[in-house]
């Protein structure tokens, strides 16, 4: 299993990413696993998910007309 640790700016562990495949085996290996993931699974309400629908068919319509996250994130930057 290849875990990675997730840190914070100061450097503490704040959490651990599990590869998909690695969780399927823990879940089959551990019934309690299922349980609780079915517990804390939160579903998006029906408007976040046209939301997330309309943002993803306007990307395949265009998907040339999209923005680099860092220099967006350096312009909103500057402009403060």
């Amino acid at each position: 299993m290849t875990l990675q640790f997730i840190h914070d700016t100061k450097g503490n562990t704040t959490g651990v990413f599990i590869p998909i495949e690695d969780w399927q085996n823990l879940k089959a290996k551990y019934s309690d696993l299922l349980k609780e993931e079915a517990e804390n699974t939160v579903e998006l309400a029906p408007w976040q998910k046209q939301i997330l629908e309309d943002r993803l068919s306007d990307y395949y319509k265009n998907p040339k007309d999209i923005q680099d996250f860092k220099k967006t994130i350096d312009d909103i930057k500057k402009s403060l």
